[in-house]
């Protein structure tokens, strides 16, 4: 079936399915890390692909930035296509020193300054947390593919230029690996919808250090994380 915004068929998509923000990340990670791919939606050109990982149906699509963009997609494929594990696989910005350019990040969960958690959890702060069975699944993937991670949580913020110059040392007292624009939002329609999520996001820019990596570089090289995302899949369907 068609949504507003997801032209694709009743089984286009997997159960399982990695979403980088970025649609043409979609593209590179389909083209070379899946077998078998057929490209089932370009709507407003958010691409996505499904095909065969080791044998195993995974999906990989766009959700664009932010968490207004990203519930949209997100909502849709846990509603109408039968998405039941979604793994984020994204770039951010360090906050702690303790975390690098390019390191990996598995988030256990993520606080926010957007307002749509509460609009969905009447009011209250709710706590978006990752689906343990498939943290642990990427945790022993990295550990397997000698890939060394950082495990903590993240910020997810409505504003990319943020004018609050004092956010970062909020962020940082409350031990805070890296701020991002979607994960509170995926973890919390998954529960909703009694799905699997998790964010696995690699450091492409640092806020404390002022380094930066390119737009080609966050499309195209920051392999780690889907090779953990795609590796944790296979040891939960094995």
């Amino acid at each position: 079936m068609a949504t507003p915004h997801i032209s694709a068929q009743d089984d286009a998509f997997a159960e399982s399915i990695l979403l980088p923000g970025d649609p043409l990340r979609a593209r590179y990670i389909a083209e070379g890390f899946l077998e078998d791919v057929t490209e089932v939606t370009a709507v407003r050109n958010m691409l996505g692909f499904t095909g065969t990982y080791k044998g195993i149906p995974v999906s990989t699509m766009g959700t664009g930035m932010g968490i207004p963009s990203a519930s949209i997609y997100v909502t849709e494929l846990l509603r109408f296509y039968g998405v039941r594990r979604l793994i984020r696989v994204g770039s951010c910005g360090g906050i702690s020193t303790d975390v690098k350019m390019r390191d990996v990040i598995l988030a256990i969960g993520a606080g926010t300054d957007s307002l749509t958690n509460r609009t969905r959890y009447n009011g209250w702060d709710y706590a978006p947390t990752a689906n343990f069975e498939l943290l642990r699944a990427a945790a022993d993937a990295a550990s397997d593919l000698n890939i060394q991670t950082h495990v903590g949580n993240l910020h997810s913020s409505d504003l990319f230029y943020n004018t609050y110059t004092d956010s970062l040392k909020f962020w940082q007292r409350m031990g805070v690996l890296a701020v991002e624009m979607e994960t509170a939002a995926i973890y919390s329609l998954a529960a909703e919808a009694g799905a699997q999520a998790l964010s696995i996001v690699t450091v492409s820019d640092h806020l404390v250090t002022e380094e930066q990596t390119s737009s080609e570089e966050r499309e195209r090289t920051f392999d780690q994380m889907a090779r953990i995302a795609l590796e944790a899949i296979h040891k939960l369907e094995q």
